[in-house]
């Protein structure tokens, strides 16, 4: 019997999950790149405002339904390199700060009200945001790092945690209506406030 797409989301998480938890074993098994991969990889998983926002997109992709399930997780990890490109050859942008707390607060509230815009809305604001994160990965690219093993690495951990909001807001989605991923992203939106007032 094939297996329905919520369970195969289901099981993608966990996969995620133990792919995203031992660090350690991660750590031991690829001390070898330099830091490149391994530091590239646990950055998002260590800075929870981009963790917050990277999740909220795999939510609001479950919350919006159709195209959304699939085209925002495949679009941030995309444009993401190119700010990630941007930051490792020294472009300026500004307010980068600014813009990864606003990615928090936006995407939190979309969830919470709950915002459902056309993709031709909600793609470029997803694109914009993840030119923020991917700039500020690149950014702090270690010295010692490859580049292209760091870029893979962040891409890959960004991927799971995408999986993981997905795999999490189809399942809240059957809750009460929504009404509990709603106050989740109530929460990460208060979030976003937090690292905004911090970043002022």
């Amino acid at each position: 019997m094939p297996m329905l797409p919520r369970q195969i989301l289901s099981r993608l998480a966990l996969a995620s999950a133990v792919l995203v938890l031992p660090k350690v074993a991660l750590a031991h098994s690829l001390a070898g790149d330099g830091g490149g991969f391994v530091h590239g990889f646990q950055h998002p998983l260590y800075g929870l405002d981009h963790l917050l926002a990277m999740f909220c997109v795999g939510l609001w992709g479950a919350q919006m339904g159709g195209r959304s399930v699939w085209l925002l997780p495949i679009i941030f990890p995309l444009v993401m390199v190119a700010g990630g490109m941007a930051g490792i050859g020294g472009l300026e942008l500004p307010l980068v700060e600014l813009g990864i707390a606003l990615s928090v607060i936006l995407l939190g509230a979309a969830i919470a009200f709950p915002w459902r815009p056309s993709l031709w809305m909600a793609t470029p604001l997803v694109a914009v945001f993840a030119v923020y994160h991917g700039y500020a990965h690149g950014v702090e690219l270690p010295n010692a790092a490859d580049p292209t093993d760091y870029a893979i690495g962040f891409v890959i951990a960004t991927g799971l945690i995408h999986i993981v909001g997905l795999a999490v807001g189809l399942g809240l989605y059957r809750m009460r209506g929504g009404e509990v991923a709603r106050v989740l992203g109530a929460v990460i939106s208060l979030g976003g406030v937090y690292f905004l007032v911090s970043a002022a």
